[in-house]
């Protein structure tokens, strides 16, 4: 018997014993030529029945890609309050002393979060503690060629700007911030930063804006302060010493919602490590998901292997089973209208903009995550009867080109919306 023949027989007894024949066209559409070279899960789960529709390799571990942000999600809504703990801080006379809590959101160009310089305005001395993240700048398993690009900033403990320069040439070239201008040259090359300090490059003949990670040091910080605050500012390094007060600035859903919707690797990042500043002043992404796996996710059927919070690194490795697990908690345990609104939604927003659209409304609600011959989606996709399915779909080491791949879950997809 060929082994396409067997596959066939397995997957069609599979959807018997699911759901009789109700699930027969999903194991047919699997066993189809395109995904023979690939490796292929899925799972669909009906929460209101507690019914499987449909499983195939849902037990087997996938690269996710950025499915890695639906867990980094679910560890930031267990933990972090409504409000975003933008700093901790403390006053003595004329000075006071701020110190990280991973916040991303300072001075970043999409939130422009200014409550740290309001509050440090107000005072004659600043003092700004540096040195007690745990992290690495880059994670592991990340290409060490991304350094200069915008989707691989470095990790810090009190980021400023997003941890990027952002340049443009209108009129005149442009930078945020204005305090590395100087740092910026104009060159021919698709080089847009040398490897190991903040000289930058900008293509003149461009005219887009490109935002380019910035090395983060106690020297840049410094610099990037006293531009904004003249003679003022002082850098130090951590001690342990407690900080009592903690400053809150932006809703947490924002920043959430953020992440989710264009998938920001950086922002990802920084969540896990403000997650962290709950568990201790010394932060750690490390840490913050140890203590989520071994507790809100110790029921898990299959131990992810999980590295890092936005899924750049290939190291990832998750289950259709453990993505299902999780978008299940959270629907929950969040009204649906919250948790819908902070995903990207088929064929309306975000990375699902061009992709899935409903005939006359949404009807998915989904998390991208793509790599190099990697893609997967999971979340809610809603029936035309009503019904709420939460699935995972999680392709891996194909050869086609993503569109194919994104083509052939679609039918799938809209099968589910039409015939459950």
């Amino acid at each position: 018997m060929s082994a396409s023949k067997s596959k066939l027989i397995y997957l069609c007894l599979l959807a018997l014993l699911l759901s009789s024949c109700k699930s027969h066209y999903i194991a047919k559409n699997l066993d189809n030529s395109f995904y023979n070279n690939q490796f292929t899960g899925l799972l669909v789960y009906n929460p209101k029945t507690k019914d499987t529709v449909f499983n195939y390799n849902a037990d087997k571990y996938f690269t996710p890609a950025s499915n890695t942000k639906i867990f980094t999600l679910y560890t930031a809504l267990q933990v972090l309050p409504a409000q975003i703990p933008a700093f901790k801080y403390g006053v003595e006379n004329d000075t006071i002393t701020i110190q990280g809590t991973g916040n991303p959101t300072f001075l970043h160009p999409f939130f422009n979060d200014s409550t740290a310089l309001k509050m440090a305005e107000n005072y004659k001395k600043v003092n700004v503690v540096l040195g007690n993240l745990e992290d690495e700048k880059f994670g592991p398993g990340w290409a060490w060629e991304d350094y200069d690009t915008y989707f691989s900033p470095e990790k810090s403990s009190f980021p400023m700007y997003g941890n990027v320069v952002t340049i443009s040439n209108q009129d005149s070239l442009q930078s945020i911030p204005k305090a590395l201008k100087n740092h910026i040259h104009f060159s021919e090359s698709n080089r847009r930063r040398n490897y190991n300090d903040n000289t930058f490059y900008y293509n003149q003949k461009r005219k887009d804006t490109i935002e380019v990670p910035m090395v983060i040091d106690s020297l840049l910080i410094k610099k990037l302060w006293n531009y904004i605050l003249p003679n003022k500012v002082s850098i130090s390094k951590y001690a342990g010493k407690e900080l009592t007060h903690t400053a809150y600035s932006i809703p947490s859903d924002s920043l959430y919602k953020r992440m989710m919707l264009v998938s920001d690797n950086f922002l990802a990042e920084q969540m896990l490590i403000l997650a962290s500043s709950t568990l201790s002043d010394t932060l750690s992404s490390k840490k913050i998901r140890d203590t989520i796996l071994n507790n809100q996710l110790k029921d898990l059927k299959q131990k992810p292997r999980w590295v890092d919070g936005s899924g750049l690194s290939r190291y990832n490795l998750f289950t259709p089973t453990s993505f299902v697990q999780v978008l299940t908690k959270l629907y929950n345990q969040m009204p649906q209208q919250r948790l819908y609104n902070l995903f990207p939604v088929g064929g309306e927003s975000g990375t699902l903009k061009n992709y899935y659209s409903g005939k006359n409304k949404p009807y998915i609600y989904a998390k991208s995550g793509t790599l190099g011959n990697n893609y997967s989606l999971s979340g809610y996709l809603i029936t035309n009867s009503g019904e709420t399915l939460i699935f995972s779909f999680m392709n891996n080491h194909y050869r086609k080109t993503t569109i194919d791949v994104k083509k052939r879950m679609q039918l799938i997809f809209e099968w589910l919306r039409d015939n459950y």
